[in-house]
């Protein structure tokens, strides 16, 4: 698409703009704790990756690629896929086989989909192959695209500015990779914002979870276990391990586990409030939940909501 003068439309302060998703006080949740859920599903792709995939095709569209390539297990393949039909680019997935749906979202949504044995770091590794190979854009967390995809995460918090106009006591977010915390701990820093980072993944199934308070250690592949509500949640290496330990100790947060059976109850006691999200989506209230048990909490606490 070189020459191509399309320009992916703003993300802008406007009440019309499909990223500048509403906060929702939910203190009825947990009594006597401000909880406010960020709902970042309410996405075209009904996941919170689509502003960092929306960052990646403005850089391809900027750069003359007519494709983009990336791995995944399943969220990042369909906001990616959905925002390459937008800009009128060609969009390849790669997915673990026997993981999340086989591709058929993002299939739906217009990609091609590769489906490869393993888990998510062989796809993500066979991504940065075909690539390579195609001539495509690599739009991996890990690749060329970091920053943009770091800009785009952080838009939330750009979002939670104009709406608090002061910060929160806590922001917790569902942790796979990491990327959204280090993306996040950027852009609170820039606005001065003390706010403390809390990770909340699977226990013995991610590194991030695992390694707290660090140093950071990759798993072993063989021992981490994926199931329907843990998926996203699920890395033997976190691409962004390593800097995602250093910006919730920066920030004075913590990591926290919580296991299906927690995943689905936050999940439940959403739904029963009228937002329905993914198991692994509602893992932030899920920590939240397991936090106030033992540990007094104060200030506003702010939920990101990330699949459905």
């Amino acid at each position: 698409m070189k020459g191509n003068a399309y320009v992916l439309p703003p993300i802008s302060d406007a009440p019309t703009d499909p990223y500048l998703t509403p906060l929702i006080a939910a203190d009825d949740l947990l009594p006597g704790v401000r909880v406010f859920l960020k709902d970042e599903t309410r996405y075209a792709s009904g996941s919170h990756k689509e502003p960092a995939a929306r960052a990646v095709v403005a850089r391809a569209v900027a750069e003359g690629h007519d494709r983009i390539v990336v791995g995944s297990c399943g969220s990042y393949g369909r906001a990616m896929a959905t925002a390459c039909v937008a800009a009128g680019l060609r969009c390849t997935v790669v997915l673990p086989a026997e993981w999340s749906d086989g591709g058929a979202v993002a299939a739906t949504a217009g990609a091609d989909i590769r489906l490869v044995r393993g888990g998510y770091e062989d796809a993500v590794d066979e991504s940065h192959r075909l690539a390579h190979a195609l001539g495509a854009l690599d739009g991996n967390v890990d690749g060329p695209c970091k920053e943009a995809i770091l800009d785009g995460h952080g838009h939330v918090v750009h979002a939670l500015h104009r709406e608090l106009g002061r910060a929160p006591a806590a922001l917790w977010i569902p942790v796979g990779n990491g990327t959204t915390i280090v993306a996040a701990h950027r852009q609170l820093r820039l606005l001065a914002w003390p706010a403390t980072l809390h990770a909340v993944g699977s226990p013995g199934n991610n590194p991030i979870v695992t390694s707290w308070p660090g140093p950071y250690r990759t798993l072993s592949s063989h021992d981490v276990v994926t199931t329907e509500h843990n998926e996203p949640l699920v890395n033997w290496h976190a691409l962004h391990g390593p800097d995602t330990l250093t910006a919730i100790a920066d920030s004075g947060g913590a990591v926290h586990a919580a296991d299906d059976g927690e995943l689905l109850a936050a999940q439940a006691l959403l739904g029963s409030r009228g937002v329905h999200v993914t198991a692994a989506g509602s893992a932030g209230l899920a920590g939240l939940l397991a936090h106030i048990r033992t540990t007094a909490v104060g200030g506003n606490q702010i939920v990101l909501l990330t699949g459905r």
